[in-house]
This record gives structure tokens, C-alpha cells and sequence, in this order.
């Protein structure tokens, strides 16, 4: 007799837990657009494990109706990593912010996407401390006055994007907090690609950092300042979509079609699935338009993959089938 598994909706990977973030705040779209994506990636409910360090975003796992762990500052890739390693059938998800995850965590978030450990990344980028009332954080802006930068921050900020592609990142998409539909597609495609992903999301801090997007997210302008890419697709934006990029030199240019000639064959075409990243690092550079959508999604091998091919090499080539063969080769003495 065949058994009809039901299939999940967004309420299953929801719990009763009361979720405590500021009113207004972009984490709660975050947290349902991870609960409707999750149904529709085939993954059992078991099978998924949300990861967490230190901040506002790291309380997402006590959200979760799933497995998690709340790490400690920073450490979130590294947890992460041991447990797909340890159970590679299980999805993984690493939950971190801007301060998180490129301050103190900054050494284990870049080599988690230098190995491509085949696991989830969504980093908050808030471009500031929330939890711990405002500080400035490694990508605050240069001049932004926070609680331990009253007179303006001195520090020029990372772009997260351009680190982690720096870093070898497979697989980079960025979208803004207040894009829910587009946020819940990237991170359906994130858990399909194989290998480490990242996913940048732009969330506003009301509290302490309000309206640091709104030049790119508020909704009178985001078809004007936002390049939502596609793969294969040319990257066209704009209210009436008559906007797109070119090359000119070594550098993006924005043109008008219609104007000076140009037609929608002029305009460059996405390719997200390339290996070389030199488009991918000055598309995620460019500010206005604002690139966003999935970047990079270049398929590559896995750490995993790697790991069991050194395995299945070296073991093809010993003489030791078993602990008591490498035990008792060579010489070895009795007690008696």
C-alpha cells in the first residue's frame, strides 16, 4: 500500500515560539521567506539544521521548527561545517549579520567559502551593531555617527559581495529586506546549488540604522535604482525598462534604449553560471544601478566531494584494510 506524504507548507517549519525582534524590523520577512521556501525545496523536515552566532538575526534557530543551534560570536561556518561533515544528507543553514559574521567571524566566513562546503549562508547586512544598541560595524559607511562613532566612522566599509568572490565564493545573490517574493526564489535556488551559498540580504534596522537602504528599497524607486539580474537574461531595469547596461572599457556604463542608437542588443547578458568572476566583482560593485538577484552561481566541486576522492585514492593504493593491519605491520613487541 503506497503512502501519500503531504507536502509542507510554511506553517510546518514554523513553531510557537513568540519571535522577539523590533517591531518593523526585516528579520521577520526573512524568517518567512526561509519558512516558504523551505517546502518548496523536497528537503525533509528532519533534515534541516539552522546555525547561528552572535546578534539580532541569531535568534532565527529559536524560530525555526527545525533543528538548531545558537553558536557563539562568530563561529557559526565553523559549527556549520562540522555538522554537514559529520551528516552530509542534511541541510544546513548559516544564520549571521554584517558584525557577526565579517568582524570577529571574519576569518572562518572566508574560508567557509574558500573550501565550498555544500551548506546555506544568510548574512543580515544592516550596516550596523543592533543587538548591542549601535555600533558601527564593518560595513558601516565612512562618516556614519554611531554610539562608538559620535563624530563619524573613520573606517571605509567591506562589500560583502566583493569579499566573498574575493574569497572564491561559487555562489553570491543579493536582494533587499522588503523584496519577499524575490528573497523566498533566491533562497529555493541557494539549498538547489551545490557547494557553500551566499545570500546578502539588505535589512533595515529600524532602531538604530533606519532608512539605510531607502535610496535602493523604498518602493518609488527601486525600479529606477535596482538591477534585478537573471541568468541568460539581459540586464535591463527601470520603470519603463529602457534602462541596461553596456561595457565601455573596463567599466559598466548605464544607457538608454532608444538613444544614441542603442537597442536591447547592446545590453549585456547575464551570465551567472561563468567561472571567471570579473563581471560577477564589478557587478557587485556597481551602486547605481544596485545589482540584485543571484550574481554568481558557478558549479564547482565540493570540499566533500574532494574529501572522498583523496579517500577512495589513498585507500585504493593501501595495504591496510583495518586498524589491526596498520596495528601489527611493522615491528611490534608483546607483553607478557
Amino acid at each position: 500500500m503506497e503512502t501519500t506524504v503531504e507536502k509542507y507548507t510554511y506553517k510546518d517549519f514554523a513553531n510557537d515560539q513568540e519571535v522577539r525582534w523590533c517591531p518593523g524590523c526585516d528579520d521577520y520577512v526573512i524568517l518567512r521567506s526561509v519558512q516558504k521556501a523551505l517546502p518548496e525545496t523536497g528537503v525533509k523536515k528532519e533534515d534541516v539544521v539552522f546555525i547561528s552566532g552572535i546578534g539580532c538575526s541569531s535568534r532565527f534557530p529559536y524560530y525555526m521548527g527545525t533543528y538548531g543551534m545558537h553558536g557563539i560570536h562568530g563561529r557559526a561556518p565553523a559549527i556549520a561545517s562540522g555538522v554537514k561533515l559529520a551528516n552530509p544528507d542534511l541541510s544546513v543553514w548559516v544564520i549571521t549579520g554584517d558584525g557577526d559574521s565579517m568582524a570577529i567571524g571574519g576569518n572562518h566566513f572566508i574560508h567557509v567559502l574558500r573550501r565550498n562546503i555544500d551548506l546555506n549562508i544568510i548574512l543580515f547586512n544592516n550596516e550596523i551593531y543592533g543587538l548591542t544598541k549601535g555600533q558601527f560595524s564593518p560595513t558601516s559607511l565612512v562618516g556614519q555617527k554611531t554610539k562608538s562613532s559620535p563624530y563619524g566612522n573613520t573606517q571605509p566599509p567591506f562589500q560583502p559581495g566583493e569579499l566573498a568572490i574575493g574569497a572564491k565564493a561559487r555562489f553570491f545573490a543579493r536582494i533587499g529586506g522588503n523584496a519577499p517574493k524575490e528573497m523566498t526564489d533566491i533562497f529555493i535556488e541557494a539549498q538547489k546549488f551545490k557547494g557553500t551559498s551566499l545570500v546578502e540580504v539588505l535589512q533595515n534596522c529600524v532602531i538604530f540604522n533606519d532608512g539605510c537602504y531607502v535610496k535602493y528599497t523604498d518602493k518609488k524607486v527601486r525600479e529606477d535604482k535596482q538591477l534585478f539580474v537573471e541568468h541568460g537574461k539581459p540586464m535591463i531595469f527601470g520603470k519603463n525598462k529602457d534602462q541596461g547596461l553596456v561595457l565601455n572599457g573596463l567599466k559598466l556604463e548605464t544607457v538608454t534604449i532608444g538613444e544614441n542608437g542603442i537597442t536591447e542588443e547592446d545590453i549585456l547578458i547575464h551570465d551567472a553560471k561563468t567561472e571567471d568572476p570579473t563581471m560577477h566583482q564589478m557587478l557587485v560593485r556597481l551602486e547605481d544601478p544596485l545589482v540584485t538577484g543571484i550574481i554568481r552561481s558557478f558549479q564547482d566541486v565540493t570540499l566533500e566531494e574532494r574529501e572522498d576522492a583523496l579517500t577512495a585514492q589513498i585507500k585504493a593504493k593501501s595495504e591496510f584494510r583495518k586498524t589491526n593491519d596498520l596495528f601489527f605491520s611493522g615491528e611490534t613487541y608483546q607483553v607478557n
